[in-house]
């Protein structure tokens, strides 16, 4: 019989798994804490818990746990960029930033990604699989274990699309923000998505507070369906639909992520289009210069060339920004290390 994930489990899910067993309400509250508040990876550590019931949880679930095989920390800032190890030998990314007002840790949602996007190395070798809610939260439960601090604010744009796992990622959320858990608010919580828009929908539907960052990176469907397949099934237009019918049933400003590529999005006609687009929406567009990717070969365009396109969205009204660079000695962009990790054990293999 295969062992079931404990850590995925609700509390209310855990008192009825507890039950089957003879056990009282009681000790899935005490097993909860032990799993998302100390964070145990044992069963063997839950000192309150019958040596007897222990045997059984042993026999009968396992508590997920990661391994980090690479930590790289950079010299510039203090960014920590973690490659961990999965149950299954496969590998993910987090990334911890430090700010003034907290660490935030930038997590991965997937193995590999099925999207597509041109500027982005997470998608080149397509989707592995989706990662489970214990494994989401444990990217946040092994980098507080390493540095020793908390994760005062989590960003879902790590390797894979967060909407592509949707249920999953839900768990992991409403986990996540629990009192008797890490206790987060999802007030302080970004998911970033390539633009699902029947997913866009029911996730404003939830109403859980949350920042809904856009992947949006060109301001026409001309452009986007160049660098962006999933453009092909929802355009521009539809995206814009979803956004503000987002914004219209939760109150949250939407942020957009917008990459610029040198020649191909970033000149002031560019601008000029995205501004009207957003016109009317409380908006905020972070521009992202693009990260190189030896095999798709896009450049981005000198600094000031970067903002003058952030001053031209400024005095068109939007509100606009540059995103701070943080790693850059510890290659730091997303999906880079697990591609060299993966070429190395290819080479090994051989």
């Amino acid at each position: 019989m295969d062992r079931k994930d404990i850590k995925s489990l609700f509390p209310q899910e855990l008192e009825a798994e507890l039950a089957a067993l003879g056990q009282p309400k009681f000790r899935a509250k005490q097993i909860f804490s032990w799993l998302h508040e100390k964070r145990v990876t044992s069963f063997a550590e839950m000192t309150n818990i019958p040596a007897s019931l222990r045997t059984v949880l042993e026999e009968n679930y396992y508590i997920n746990t990661l391994k980090i095989v690479r930590r790289l920390e950079s010299k510039l800032d203090g960014t920590v960029k973690y490659l961990y190890e999965l149950k299954d030998k496969n590998c993910v990314e987090a990334v911890l930033m430090k700010y003034k007002h907290g660490n935030s840790l930038c997590i991965s949602t997937q193995v590999g990604c099925r999207m597509g996007c041109k500027f982005c190395a997470s998608t080149l070798a397509g989707l592995v699989r989706c990662l489970e809610p214990s494994e989401m939260l444990d990217e946040i439960y092994t980098a507080v274990g390493d540095s020793g601090e908390r994760v005062d604010s989590v960003v879902l744009m790590g390797i894979g699309e967060p909407l592509d796992n949707y249920d999953n990622v839900l768990r992991f959320l409403r986990l996540l923000s629990m009192p008797e858990g890490y206790n987060l608010s999802l007030r302080h919580l970004s998911l970033s998505t390539c633009g699902l828009v029947d997913k866009i929908d029911r996730l404003a539907e939830e109403n859980l507070g949350l920042t809904l960052s856009i992947s949006l990176h060109a301001p026409n469907d001309a452009i986007r369906s160049q660098t962006m397949p999933v453009n092909q099934r929802w355009g521009v237009d539809e995206l814009m639909r979803s956004c503000r019918n987002y914004f219209a049933k939760t109150g949250r400003r939407i942020s957009f992520e917008y990459a610029l590529i040198d020649g191909v999005n970033d000149e002031p006609v560019h601008a000029k289009e995205l501004a009207s687009r957003l016109k009317g929406m409380p908006a905020h567009v972070n521009l992202i210069p693009v990260n190189p990717v030896k095999e798709r070969g896009f450049k981005r365009g000198s600094r000031q060339k970067i903002e003058n396109f952030q001053h031209q969205l400024q005095k068109l009204g939007v509100n606009a920004t540059i995103r701070r660079e943080l790693g850059a000695d510890i290659n730091a962009a997303c999906g880079q290390l697990r591609r060299e990790y993966m070429s190395e054990e290819e080479e090994e293999q051989c």
